[in-house]
């Protein structure tokens, strides 16, 4: 039983930074020499993120980052003082990207049976869930889910959550909402994969509006993106490659560069075996939605899987226009190509700490 996406929303803070001022602030907490400094400098250029958005950011654009930014001091702050930022934050651009999805989905808040939300970069109790039951006066008996603490790839484990309560409950209508506040985490001190995660990661919310759908073919339809599949795999020997865990200080990225190999060496067999199971192959895919972890995924991805570059531009277009926003970024991949008329066959992938990779067949 395929699901209809009918609506999509995306949310990002109203203030960011460039590229300049992000090398600024990443090397006053990072480097202690010009050695360190002139890699952070590197790092930044090839990162091909050219703005980032934070919730964090205050004053005006004009001023320097180090009085736009008072939350980042001398010294780094503690976890509760992070997650109390996240409570304070979090809210507000969930709510908006939920706002635009329904406004789109022409789908009233009143009729929302299912809500599941999706972070990895901040936890509260009550938190986000009720605050949007709460402010889009979504029914009480609104059922919730939470998945929590995924990762990138996380929405695409959402839309399987409401693709199985539509399946349990064909009248079930889902509004699924990711929201990361990647700003929240930035680490003090010189350890290069951390320095690479200051440099990518950003704040931002992406929400969508999922019905059942009768529609079974890859034919183009005004009612939506329709999931087909999805499925998953933990790539073998590869667990210390990428971990998400919570410090005194925040939540520490480990990213290793051997991530990129990782992902070239057995992303082609597995996507081929997964779609050859579903009556499909790699040359019947007109459109790919790869999560933008970075460039060098990115690069991988498009080697394993021979794509040539405007197969790839859309994803590379949200990096460079947002950077990574952890889980909520797919969701901007395709509204991307929602807005730009793509249509047909297409699949969406993502990874995480695992190293884990999560697929989705879907129809434009």
């Amino acid at each position: 039983m395929p699901l209809s996406v009918r609506g999509l929303g995306t949310a990002i803070p109203e203030q960011t930074v460039n590229q300049t001022e992000s090398t600024t602030l990443s090397q006053w907490v990072s480097a202690d020499s010009e050695k360190q400094a002139s890699l952070v400098r590197r790092i930044q250029r090839r990162s091909q993120v050219q703005t980032r958005g934070s919730v964090l950011l205050t004053g005006d654009a004009k001023q320097a980052i180090h009085q736009r930014l008072p939350f980042y001091g001398d010294e780094s702050p503690s976890t509760a003082t992070r997650m109390e930022a996240y409570r304070l934050h979090a809210t507000s651009l969930a709510l908006k990207a939920s706002k635009q999805a329904l406004a789109e989905s022409k789908i009233s808040a009143h009729t929302v049976t299912h809500l599941i939300t999706i972070s990895c970069t901040g936890f509260h109790a009550p938190g986000v869930d009720c605050d949007l039951i709460d402010q889009l006066h979504l029914p009480l008996n609104t059922q919730r889910t939470h998945v929590g603490f995924m990762g990138c790839h996380a929405a695409l484990n959402g839309l399987r959550v409401a693709h199985a309560f539509i399946e349990a409950d064909p009248k079930a209508v889902v509004l699924l909402c990711a929201v990361e506040l990647c700003s929240l985490h930035l680490q003090y001190g010189w350890n290069p994969e951390q320095v690479v995660a200051n440099t990518l990661f950003a704040d931002g919310a992406a929400a969508a509006v999922a019905t059942y759908s009768e529609r079974v073919t890859h034919e183009p339809s005004s009612s939506g993106l329709c999931l087909q599949a999805s499925g998953s795999t933990v790539i073998p020997e590869t667990r210390e490659l990428m971990h998400w865990q919570i410090g005194n200080q925040g939540f520490s990225m480990g990213l290793s560069p051997k991530v990129p190999e990782a992902i070239a060496n057995t992303l082609q067999p597995w996507l081929c075996e997964w779609l050859d199971a579903r009556g499909t192959d790699l040359k019947n895919i007109q459109h790919w939605a790869i999560h933008p972890g970075g460039p060098r995924i990115l690069q991988a991805c498009a080697e394993a899987l021979s794509l040539s570059e405007d197969q790839v531009a859309v994803s590379r277009h949200v990096l460079s226009h947002y950077g990574n926003m952890s889980s909520a970024t797919i969701l901007f991949v395709l509204k991307h190509m929602r807005q730009h008329h793509c249509h047909g066959p297409c699949v969406a992938l993502a990874f995480g700490p695992g190293l884990c990779a999560e697929v989705a067949l879907i129809s434009l």
